[in-house]
């Protein structure tokens, strides 16, 4: 048995998840999306990664990106060390990738401010 709280919906519900054998039973939702959010945090566990990349222009320092999904969690600390092996040296804009396929995740890091301003 494992409580949580769910963070999908602006209720906040306490959830409880036991498993037995395979199956798992989640109490506690008030929405459906509970018991979806309960059973991937017991079976794999994802979030999405925000986060600063440094870069050449005095301008503008520093770039803020995040994953442009969720990250299994496991994967945190190596993807955030390969982030901070990265410095942008061309202007970007909004939803532009910094790092494409970061750690053959399948997943991108992407810019979420655009750099107009360093032109």
């Amino acid at each position: 048995m494992k409580e949580l709280i769910c963070f999908l919906c602006p209720n906040g519900c306490t959830l409880t998840i036991t498993q037995e054998q395979s199956e798992f039973s989640v109490t506690g939702q008030k929405c459906k999306r509970g018991q979806e959010f309960a059973i991937n945090e017991a079976t794999n566990p994802t979030r999405t990664l925000c986060t600063t990349v440094k870069t050449n222009f005095t301008e503008m320092p520093v770039l803020p990106v995040r994953s442009a999904r969720a990250i299994p969690k496991n994967h945190i600390f190596d993807v955030m060390a390969a982030i901070n092996q990265v410095v942008v040296t061309e202007v970007l804009c909004c939803g532009a990738p910094v790092i494409t396929n970061v750690l053959d995740l399948g997943i991108d890091i992407i810019a979420t401010a655009s750099m107009e301003a360093t032109r």
